[in-house]
């Protein structure tokens, strides 16, 4: 015969919670998710360029580059940090001017065009300095710095290529 369980005949225990720790995790982004992402704030983009949010849109545009970027589609994250940089300097955001100035070296240096990305590095340290941003102005000194470095590292390399065809 099947037992029947009542309130009465039931013993209740008290939850005992305890503190779990939980590491934050990189899934990854697939490429669904970047194009659904691109999607989405490419809608968004539309949406205020269409009813004049100019300020929302240089974000919108900046998003944008950043998923192109992680979608290795450079020309199109350059066309949209240039995009949104020049919003960003009609609408005096200087933040976001000089964020989209840095990645926009970032990726010209990529693409291989490491003169013009340190035209926008100064550009940007220039415009740190003279809004303040002491810490972000030497963040970008560092950047160029390295920019040089690796100009100079490829300098030798091909150099070195260059000589070693000659003794052949």
């Amino acid at each position: 015969m099947a037992k029947c369980h009542t309130a009465k005949n039931l013993a209740f225990e008290p939850a005992v919670l305890t503190l779990v720790d939980v590491r934050p995790c990189d899934l990854g982004q697939t490429d669904f998710d970047l194009e659904a992402q691109e999607k989405a704030i490419m809608k968004l983009a539309k949406h205020n360029m269409s009813w004049r949010i100019y300020h929302d849109a240089s974000y919108n545009f900046s998003d944008l580059a950043q998923i192109y970027i992680r979608m290795h589609r450079l020309s199109e994250a350059k066309w949209y940090l240039l995009q949104s940089n020049k919003i960003s300097e009609e609408e005096n955001d200087d933040k976001l001017t000089i964020t989209n100035l840095v990645n926009l070296a970032l990726v010209k240096n990529d693409i291989g065009d490491s003169a013009s990305a340190r035209t926008d590095l100064v550009e940007a340290y220039n415009l740190a300095n003279t809004r303040g941003m002491k810490e972000k102005a030497a963040e970008i000194t560092q950047q160029i710095q390295l920019l040089d470095q690796n100009k100079l590292a490829s300098s030798f390399k091909y150099a070195e290529a260059a000589d070693a065809k000659k003794d052949l």
